[in-house]
């Protein structure tokens, strides 16, 4: 097998895998002890089901759910448990309770690297990975595969673990020394992510994804001006049939009038994906492009809330009121800066700091909100 049919091979079980969202972590979010033990008890509901103990699975679903009560995946199993017992009434609720956790969970942004534009939770499939992996160590795809699903599950340093074992069986393919890098930059080890980012491009100088993540790295670093150079060769990349895509790049690197004209295209094209009228709004506030009509979404969605700031419809109060993770508050402050910088450039600068501080350096909002904070002079 050639090595982009190894590479096809590995994210093939993860398209399978996509279907389902990972719960929100929220500010409260329990300790890893709590998170491996509602995990080990929902894979053991599992199993009961398919012995025919539902009685049990229901019991372990549950202690499941008293450990973690928005593991979506438990959720859902339980109602499929009380559905199939002819309990549709009460399985109704824990259906819906489990679509919306999933719903509240953003697709990740197109100019990532496919591992991060869709999010799951993937606890039954890991544990599958595993018992697949330690009996065939000599093997590239069950470590792969295994180490995709632990880190956009968040669980970098196993994921690492992971690559390193693929990297013995298949020394120096680039495309596993580039999840490599993607497993150090989630550790926070950004100047080992660089390097191997570096030996990536070096091998492979048109890889926009890589580009893409080194700039994020450099960026956690404050080395600003290298991430924008890395944004700016990734937008040069990408073809025009992909404006999400460029319109996110050109966001992360403060080219505000190519993000608002990206962003365009892109509403056009998927006018039900709010996000792509948000980031118009927020390049066309910062570009100083005169306001135009724009219609909020409605709805309760996350991204229409925020679209309502813009509108008028929103308060700063209410908005980080309802900022329940570290994604909804990083995004929340920036885009209430954004809004602000007119009439108060001193509020949106003490929000675009705690970004910077406190943000997801992968998230848009962290790097648009320093470049924002360099440009004044903060």
């Amino acid at each position: 097998m050639t090595d982009i049919g190894i590479l096809r091979a590995a994210i093939a079980p993860l398209t399978r895998l996509w279907r389902r969202r990972a719960a929100p972590i929220v500010f409260d979010t329990p300790s890893g002890d709590a998170q491996q033990d509602a995990e080990r008890l929902y894979r053991d509901g599992l199993l009961r089901v398919r012995r025919g103990d539902t009685e049990g699975a229901l019991a372990q679903f549950d202690k499941a759910l008293a450990h973690v009560p928005h593991l979506a995946d438990a959720i859902e199993a339980r109602a499929e448990l009380l559905d199939s017992l002819g309990q549709s009434e009460a399985a109704r609720p824990e259906y819906e309770r489990a679509r919306r956790l999933w719903s509240e969970v953003p697709v990740g942004m197109p100019d990532r690297r496919y591992v991060y534009r869709r999010s799951g939770h993937f606890a039954f499939e890991i544990e599958a990975y595993e018992l697949v992996r330690n009996n065939v160590r000599n093997k590239v795809l069950p470590q792969l595969a295994h180490g995709n699903a632990l880190l956009v599950r968040g669980r970098a340093k196993e994921a690492l673990d992971s690559y390193e074992r693929a990297l013995k069986a298949k020394p120096n393919l680039p495309e596993i020394l580039a999840l490599k890098g993607e497993a150090l930059a989630a550790l926070w080890r950004y100047e080992e992510a660089i390097q191997v980012f570096d030996g990536v491009l070096a091998a492979r100088a048109t890889d926009g994804e890589t580009l893409n993540s080194r700039g994020i790295a450099r960026m956690a670093l404050g080395r600003i001006a290298e991430a924008n150079d890395d944004w700016r060769r990734q937008f040069e990349m990408l073809p025009p049939h992909q404006p999400a895509a460029r319109g996110c790049v050109a966001l992360r690197h403060g080219n505000y009038g190519a993000a608002f004209h990206e962003f365009g295209l892109a509403h056009a094209k998927e006018a039900g994906q709010p996000y792509w009228l948000l980031y118009r709004l927020t390049a066309g506030r910062l570009a100083g492009v005169p306001p135009e009509p724009f219609t909020v979404p409605a709805g309760k969605e996350w991204a229409a809330i925020l679209i309502a700031l813009y509108a008028g419809q929103a308060t700063e109060e209410g908005l980080l009121g309802r900022a329940n993770t570290l994604g909804r508050r990083t995004e929340a402050l920036f885009h209430v800066g954004v809004v602000a910088l007119g009439a108060n450039p001193a509020v949106a600068r003490r929000h675009w700091r705690e970004v910077a501080d406190r943000g997801p350096p992968a998230m848009i909002e962290y790097a648009a909100a320093r470049n924002e904070l360099a440009r004044l002079g903060a």
